[in-house]
């Protein structure tokens, strides 16, 4: 797993805050569970990958 992975959920997880904290505000509660939505759904499929990764060199550790 890179650092780099870390560091993209970590800036979309601020941004979404961010839009989050905006929305809320600005009264578009709706928008804001939407964008949080569409925040998580990015991040699980960018970790998605990693976790087929994972599996893969399990099963090559031990010769599955």
């Amino acid at each position: 797993m890179d650092i780099d992975l870390v560091f993209k959920i970590a800036a979309i997880g601020i941004i979404v805050a961010v839009l989050n904290q905006l929305l809320i505000r600005s009264g578009r509660e709706d928008q804001a569970m939407m964008t949080t939505l569409a925040g998580l759904i990015v991040v699980l499929s960018m970790m998605v990958k990693e976790i087929s990764e994972l599996f893969v060199t399990i099963k090559t550790l031990f010769n599955l």
